[in-house]
Order: structure tokens, then sequence, then C-alpha cells
């Protein structure tokens, strides 16, 4: 097609057709080739062949791409991405000492504002319509005000999940600011939903309860990290099982380190699981779970965790998903002397986490995860002529997971409005946000002190010791050898 869009004209709100993509619907209609997808207002209206479409529609060529439903992030906190990379070295406890024990008290509103928006910004940058900011480093109702702002600011949509930085939910979830709070937010912004955030400890006194009171008087899922190795363990699974808290608006972040009987009462309850692999594999929380999950039957979706360590590359998050079961599988097999012949976890598995899962984790299955008509217009087209990853396409699924990446990102639409187009996003300008981001990176440096900033960016890092090998020769021996032999 000659006559491409141009940015502005997406501002008019009129009806937009992708024409001619090999479109994923990750609904019962499967993968269509040369097919067409229609938009109007905020709803997919139509997909199939040839579709004939409104006089006024905006046309845009999606030969050669492949459309995606949006991605869907169930867990990220956001507010860390104004330290991007910093902690790229880290283990899990020199994370919980930095943010928990140290320097979490430095961060102000203006911090938590900055990190939010630019994790906001990406997140629309890179596909992810829909991210969960699993917001715990609020302090205070200003800071919490402050993260909200941030996503109001994004033309994203969003799950702001409010936490807390080391308070009691006991304490803070059932506060009447707190409760105002809520009932003054939910429901008062189109693109934002809701959530309450919060890790189950499993002391004895059970000081979590009070969020989920909170939880069920506003009707809001609950997200809390499950099954993180030495932190959060089987006998939070039970005290929420014995509570009566455990349903199917709970998302267990991880759970990677818990007895078969935790698993089981996931299962039963209807509940879901976050996975982080990338965090999994490289903090310690423990090996990821998609392999025990999937056993059990127990719905996935999938996350990023932190920009502190790790991108918000999406295509990442599938690869190393897709990865790391596969290598279980392929290590359990062998200790057993056996072979895997064939991979028990699909290219569209994971792309179905990363959509279709991260719907249902966030309690929208019903209107968002897959391109149906009459389901919100939250859509990502993967075209980039050309990048040579992007040909030939022979099964898409896998093409999506394995050769695509963010910068074959052509078009990313949210609740209808087309955010990112031909590669560039749309009135989002970076340099502001980078300002604010400098600025707070500025602070916190200032408040660690020089020292303090490099060896929390540079821990310690205790090495191995060689093992002996009895088979080190030198150059005269290893000759030596050869002319004896």
């Amino acid at each position: 097609m000659s006559n491409q869009p141009q940015p502005a004209e997406f501002a008019a709100g009129r009806p937009v057709v992708f024409r001619n993509a090999t479109v994923i619907t990750m609904d019962s209609a499967g993968t269509l080739e040369n097919a067409d997808v229609l938009v109007t207002g905020d709803t997919i209206t139509a997909v199939g062949h040839k579709l004939e479409v409104p006089a006024d529609a905006l046309e845009i060529d999606a030969t050669g791409g492949i459309i995606t439903p949006g991605f869907i992030d169930t867990h990220r906190h956001m507010w860390q991405t104004n330290l991007r990379g910093y902690g790229g070295d880290w283990a899990l406890s020199q994370y919980f000492v930095f943010y928990y024990l140290q320097h979490g008290f430095a961060f102000r509103p203006e911090d938590i504002y900055a990190g939010n928006l630019l994790s906001a910004l990406e997140s629309v940058d890179t596909g992810v319509t829909t991210t969960l900011d699993w917001s715990h480093g609020l302090r205070s109702l200003e800071h919490g005000e402050a993260a909200l702002q941030a996503l109001q600011d994004i033309p994203g949509r969003f799950v702001f999940a409010y936490g807390n930085h080391m308070g009691s939910p006991n304490d803070w979830a059932t506060d009447p600011a707190f409760k105002k709070f809520l009932s003054d937010n939910i429901g008062k912004h189109d693109l934002i939903d809701f959530e309450i955030a919060f890790d189950v400890t499993g002391a004895p006194e059970f000081p979590e309860e009070g969020g989920f009171k909170t939880a069920r008087e506003f009707d809001l899922r609950v997200t809390t990290h499950a099954g993180v190795w030495g932190a959060t363990t089987d006998t939070s699974i039970d005290q929420m099982w014995d509570a009566g808290y455990m349903t199917d608006k709970v998302t267990y972040v991880h759970a990677t380190s818990l007895g078969e009987s935790s698993y089981q009462k996931i299962a039963a309850s209807g509940g879901t699981v976050s996975v982080a692999t990338e965090s999994e594999q490289s903090a310690g929380q423990g090996y990821p779970s998609t392999w025990t999950i999937r056993r059990h039957g127990i719905p996935a979706s999938l996350s990023m965790d932190t920009s502190v360590w790790w991108s918000a590359d999406f295509f990442s998050a599938m690869r190393a998903t897709l990865s790391a079961d596969r290598s279980r599988d392929h290590l359990e097999a062998h200790a057993k002397n056996e072979t895997i012949v064939a991979n028990r976890l699909t290219a569209g598995d994971v792309l179905h986490m990363a959509t279709m899962g991260g719907a249902k984790s966030i309690g929208r299955e019903h209107d968002l995860g897959s391109i149906t008509p009459g389901k919100k217009a939250d859509l990502l087209l993967i075209k980039n002529d050309e990048s040579p990853a992007m040909t030939p396409i022979v099964y898409p699924e896998a093409h999506v997971v394995y050769q695509a990446g963010t910068a074959d990102i052509h078009t990313v639409m949210v609740n209808g409005k087309v955010v990112k187009y031909q590669g560039a996003r749309i009135g989002l300008p970076l340099k502001p946000i980078a300002d604010k981001v400098a600025a707070s990176v500025e602070h916190v440096r200032s408040q660690l002190g020089p020292e303090a900033w490099a060896a929390g960016m540079h821990p310690e890092i205790e090495r191995d010791e060689p093992i002996q090998n009895p088979y080190t020769y030198t150059d005269g021996g290893a000759a030596q050898v050869q002319a004896e032999s």
C-alpha cells in the first residue's frame, strides 16, 4: 500500500484496519495468514480476510508482519527502573539489604514517580500493553499518589498493585487514609486497575490478614511473592489456606520452592502463578516454576520483576521461560538415564502465558489477551522489512518467541489508540522523563555517598577455589608423554 497513515492522523479516532498480516489470535480461531484486524474505538470489531471496513478507516499495511495481542507483564517493580542495571551482579540477599535494610528510605515520592514514568514508557515502547506495578517502595500515601500519577501520565494499561516499604499490612492496609485513597481512585481511571501487594511472611501472628480483609472489602485481587527460597515458604501458604484466603483472586509470584501440598492448594483454589524466569534463574528464588506448575494445571503468566537487574524485554522473558522449562525436562530425564524426544512446552504455550495467561492473572481474560471481536484493542504488530530475522516466517508462534525482538516492533495499540507506529512512539519523547530520572539518580547517589554507592553496585563476591587437576602438564611433559606413546 502506498498511502500509509501519518502519525498525526491517529489522533482523530478514526477506525483502524491492519491489512494482510499473520494474525495470532490466541483464541479458537487460531493463527490466520494474510488476514485483517479492524479496530473501532477501543474495541476489536472484526478479524478475517479482506474485511470490508468503514470508508474513513486508516489502513496499516501489515504485510510480512505478525499481529499478536499486547503482552501482559504481571509483576514489575516499576519504581526501581530509576536505578536501571545497578544491581546487575546482585544475589537476592543483596537486593534485600540494599532496598529494605539500608537505602530504600532514600526514595522520595518524586523518585517513585520518575522510576514509574520511565518504566511505563518502556512498557508501551516494547509492546507490553498492560503492566502490573508491584509497588512496594511506598512509604506514605504521597509516595502512592506519585506512583499512580506516573501511570496516568503514560497511555498504557496498568494495574496498580499498592504495597508498602517494610510495613505490616495489618497496619497500612487497614489505615482509613489508605482506604480513602482506594475509594477515591478505584474505577476512576479508564486504563488503571487496582490490586493489593504484600508478602505472607509466615510469622505466627499472621500480620498480613489485614491486607486480605481490605482486599475483600474492596473486591480487589491480591498479588504475593510465594515460594521464594528462604523467605516465603509453605508456612505462608498454610496460613493463607487455613484462614480461607486462597481463592482465584490471588496471584503467587515466583512459586519456585514450595512443597507438593502448597502447589495442590494453589491449584485447588484457582490461583495463578507469575513466572519471572530471568529473576529466578539469577537471584535465587528457586528454579523457574513452569515445569512444576503445569503438572498441577496451575495457569501461568510472565513477568520481568525489576529493571534494577534485568530489562523489560518480553521476548527475552518468553525465550528464557521456554529454555528453562526444557532444560529442566532434559535434566530430569537424564537423571533417570532417559531421553526427551519431544518438548512438552511449546512456543505457543509461552506466548499464551505472555498474553492470555497474563489476562487471567489480572482478572481480565474476558476482554484482554486475545484478538477476538468484542475485546479491547490492545495489539502489537511485529514487522521490520529490513530485519533478516523477520524473513521467512514459517512458524509464527516460534518466530515471535525465538526470532523477533524489540527492534522489530512496528506498531503498538493500547485501548484502540496507536501509541507507537513505524517503530517510533507518538507524542512520547524520552528526554523529559530521562531528565527526571537523572535527577532521581543523583539524589539517591548523594544520599548514599560515593563509597556506599560503589559498594552497593559491586558486592564482594566469594570466588570458587580451583579444583586440583592431576592432568595439568607442562609443555615438556606433554611432549614426553607423546614421545612415550
